[in-house]
């Protein structure tokens, strides 16, 4: 990476591939402001999900295969970031414990100061409409205020954020809806306004810097 450029973190945790796609565009959002460059991260799987969800499961298990050639995140990381968004599915209205023990282990980031002043941002996919998406990004941003970063979302000048359609899009961040099975992708509207969350993110990182 250059040395000079704004750095985005997009930490995100993925079992059947649905955040995974939401952190990629987040991605493609923030890497497209001028003197960007991103960092993309997965978070460590229990290797009790391991043995019971993703051995034997060929799609499953594919998708894992896939992802070994991601870095999993750091805390120098998250130190070297100027910006960080970050990606669960829910689990009952809340994050995965995957990510979740990812923010346990921060505690010298918060005694420290080192994620203070940072624009951070959250993203999410539920099996529902109202599966707990707003519940979710609400309940990741509680670690980011305790870490003291700028917590950003989603306002309504984006494009498709006004709409009454079974899909994703809140105003506290991305999100889309999976199907009980994982059967559905998200929309192109749910990955356009993960890429303008990226965006936003980026660019005020940047003016941050300046």
């Amino acid at each position: 990476m250059a040395e000079n450029s704004v750095k985005i973190l997009i930490v995100y945790y993925t079992l059947y591939g649905h955040t995974l796609q939401l952190a990629r565009a987040v991605e493609e959002g923030a890497k497209g402001v001028p003197g960007v460059e991103t960092m993309l991260r997965r978070v460590e799987e229990f290797d009790i999900v391991k043995q019971k969800a993703i051995q034997g499961n060929p799609a499953v298990e594919q998708l894992w295969q896939e992802q070994q050639q991601i870095p999993v995140c750091s805390l120098d990381d998250l130190r070297a970031a100027d910006g960080a968004i970050f990606g669960s599915p829910t689990r009952f209205g809340n994050m995965a414990a995957q990510l979740k023990q990812l923010f346990d282990t921060m505690s010298g980031l918060w005694l420290n100061g080192e994620m203070e002043g940072k624009p951070g941002g959250v993203f999410t996919s539920t099996a529902s409409t109202h599966g707990g998406q707003e519940t979710t990004l609400i309940t990741m941003m509680h670690p980011l205020l305790h870490l003291g970063m700028i917590v950003m979302g989603v306002p309504y000048s984006v494009e498709g954020m006004i709409h009454t359609e079974g899909r994703g899009g809140t105003p506290y961040g991305p999100s889309t809806t999976a199907g009980g099975q994982g059967e559905l992708q998200p929309t192109p509207e749910d990955l356009a306004i993960a890429r303008a969350l990226g965006k936003r993110v980026a660019e005020v990182a940047s003016k941050l810097r300046a």
